[in-house]
């Protein structure tokens, strides 16, 4: 059992180190010519629509791609798909790739990495984690940790999967929580596609301010959110222990 309990370890170690791995060389070979084509929302366009009804299709894997190889901007692919399809089917196809982007990372990261936590992790703190993910204020945290700009979604993806937390539960408040995000990026796009430049700079403006406070705020956020659940594990140890 221990030998079986071993090799598993082993193999799930390996392929989480070739899949690590083979992300980081997809991103550092192809960050350069992947950023260049879609900060440039024309020269896309162009390349999408020579693939005629197949366009669509392309840009979800883009968006795909830039959530699993999570090093690649994906405002800028969101951006350029309000420039292309407009602000409704921007934001759609962005939405439908990302949480199809999502689903890969997740459910890799929970088939690889999960086994291991378990394996180096002793149950109880499991069953700590476990008891915070099913309270009703940790959807709450989830929803504003997917919400607040400037914090990484993607990478929070790949922790996510480490946890035990239900996977529908996790997409359908991940879903709800990138909406508003997906939803400006792409009014940005459709309005920079019309020449509405004032309107762009103002949300493009607000965009920038949201993204500053969050990304100045988020370990604050953080912070304060680990402190208050540490309070609570404090003042349950004091409780008196029913005999």
């Amino acid at each position: 059992m221990l030998k079986k309990i071993e090799l598993s370890v082993v193999l799930n170690l390996i392929f989480l180190l070739i899949f690590i791995l083979l992300v980081t060389f997809i991103g550092f070979k192809y960050f350069a010519q992947v950023y260049q084509l879609i900060s440039q929302p024309e020269q896309f366009k162009n390349l999408l629509l020579s693939y005629g009804q197949a366009s669509v299709l392309i840009f979800i894997l883009f968006q795909v791609l830039q959530v699993v190889v999570a090093t690649i901007p994906g405002e800028f692919v969101q951006v350029a798909g309000g420039y292309i399809y407009g602000t409704i089917a921007g934001t759609f196809y962005s939405a439908l790739g990302i949480m199809l982007g999502y689903s890969i990372v997740f459910f890799i990261s929970r088939a690889i990495g999960y086994p291991l936590v378990k394996v180096f992790v002793s149950k109880d703190k499991i069953e700590k984690v476990n008891n915070l993910i099913q309270t009703k204020k940790s959807d709450a945290l989830l929803f504003l940790l997917f919400l607040i700009p400037g914090i990484p979604k993607d990478f929070l993806v790949y922790a996510a999967g480490l946890t035990p937390i239900e996977s529908g539960k996790f997409f359908i408040i991940v879903a709800l929580a990138r909406f508003p995000a997906l939803f400006g990026a792409s009014f940005i796009g459709a309005n920079i596609e019309q020449k509405n430049y004032l309107i762009v700079a103002i949300t493009f403006g607000i965009s920038i301010v949201l993204f500053i406070v969050g990304f100045l705020l988020k370990d604050r956020f953080l912070s304060a959110v680990e402190r208050r659940y540490a309070n609570k594990e404090k003042t349950k140890e004091k409780q008196p222990q029913p005999e």
